[in-house]
C-alpha cells in the first residue's frame, strides 16, 4: 500500500494530466462519457503500478488512455454498431473552461464524424499523431504494428480527414448572425431566403439514428428543401455553440429533436452536422440552453 504523502503526489500528477488524457480520449472516441471512463480506467492501470515503474507519467498515461480506447473501439466494430458521436453543447457567448480544454486544437462534430469512418487503428495512429505529436515508434506498440505501418495507418487517417476539412470563419459573431438566418428561414418555410445564406456546394450530414445510418444532402436547393422539415411552429430553436462553432438545439414537444453544427465560411453556410439519433439526444447535457 502506498504511503499517504505519495498517493497525494499521485493524485496531483494524474489531476494535472487529467485534462489532456480527456482530450485524447474524447477524439478517439466520440463520447465525453466513454472518454472519462476512458481515463478513469488508466487512474486504476497507474494506481496499481509498483514504486518506480513509471519514468515518463504523461506518455505513460496517453499510451494506457489509447490503448483502451483502441479496444472500445475495437469492440464497436465487432458489434457492427453505427456510433453517433457526442456533441458538446455550450451557451453562445462562449464555452464554458473544461469544455475549452476539452475542444483545444478544434474538434468539430464535422471532424467526429469523418473519424467515425475510420478503422480503429487508423483512427488512432492519426490522433495520437497528428494531434498530439506522438512519435510511431511510439505509436507503433500501441497498434500492433511497425513504426512504417503507424506511419501509413496515420496517413490514410490524414486523407480522410483533409478530403473533408474547411477552416471556419474565425468570427463568431459572423457565423452566429448567418446561422440565426438560416434559422429564421427553416421558421418561416422560405425556401429562397434559405438557398441565399447557403453555399452553392453545401453539404448536409446527418446520423438519422444509430440503427438507419448517415446520409448526406448536396447543394443549396436540395438542403433548403430538406431545412424546411424544420418549420414546426411549435419547434423551440436556441442558438449555442456545438463544439466551438455555431449551432443550434431544436426542441420539439419538450424534447431534444436534433442538434446542429454549421460551417460558416465567407458569410455562407458550407456544411451542416445533424444529430438526429434519440439515443445520443437523451444523453445531452443540455444546461447551454437551461434543459
Amino acid at each position: 500500500m502506498q504511503p499517504i504523502d505519495e498517493r497525494q503526489w499521485l493524485v496531483e500528477r494524474f489531476e494535472e494530466q487529467r485534462p489532456r488524457l480527456r482530450g485524447v480520449a474524447y477524439r478517439m472516441l466520440g463520447s465525453v462519457a466513454e472518454a472519462e471512463d476512458a481515463v478513469q480506467e488508466a487512474w486504476l492501470r497507474l494506481n496499481g503500478t509498483a514504486d518506480g515503474e513509471v519514468d515518463n507519467l504523461g506518455a505513460w498515461l496517453t499510451t494506457v488512455v489509447a490503448r483502451i480506447a483502441l479496444n472500445m473501439l475495437r469492440s464497436r466494430k465487432t458489434r457492427s454498431e453505427t456510433y453517433v458521436p457526442e456533441p458538446i453543447i455550450d451557451p453562445v457567448d462562449g464555452a464554458s473552461p473544461e469544455h475549452a480544454a476539452l475542444l483545444a486544437n478544434s474538434v468539430s462534430l464535422a471532424l467526429l464524424m469523418v473519424l467515425e469512418t475510420l478503422a480503429p487503428a487508423e483512427r488512432v495512429a492519426f490522433v495520437l499523431h497528428d494531434v498530439f505529436d506522438m512519435p510511431f515508434d511510439e505509436i507503433a506498440p500501441i497498434v500492433q504494428r511497425t513504426p512504417d505501418a503507424a506511419r501509413q495507418l496515420a496517413s490514410r487517417g490524414r486523407r480522410r480527414v483533409q478530403e473533408r476539412k474547411i477552416v471556419p470563419d474565425a468570427d463568431q459573431e459572423t457565423q452566429r448572425t448567418v446561422v440565426a438566418a438560416f434559422l429564421a428561414a427553416a421558421q418561416a418555410g422560405d425556401f429562397d431566403r434559405l438557398v441565399a445564406v447557403l453555399d452553392p456546394q453545401v453539404v448536409l450530414r446527418s446520423d438519422v439514428g444509430a440503427q438507419a445510418g448517415p446520409v448526406e444532402v448536396h447543394g443549396a436547393e436540395n438542403v433548403a428543401r430538406g431545412a424546411r422539415s424544420f418549420s414546426q411552429a411549435d419547434m423551440l430553436r436556441h442558438l449555442v455553440l456545438v463544439n466551438g462553432i455555431a449551432g443550434a438545439v431544436c426542441i420539439l414537444e419538450g424534447k431534444p429533436f436534433a442538434v446542429m453544427a454549421f460551417t460558416v465560411k465567407g458569410d455562407k453556410i458550407v456544411e451542416i452536422d445533424i444529430v438526429r439519433d434519440p439515443q445520443r439526444l437523451a444523453q445531452l447535457d443540455l444546461a447551454a440552453i437551461g434543459g
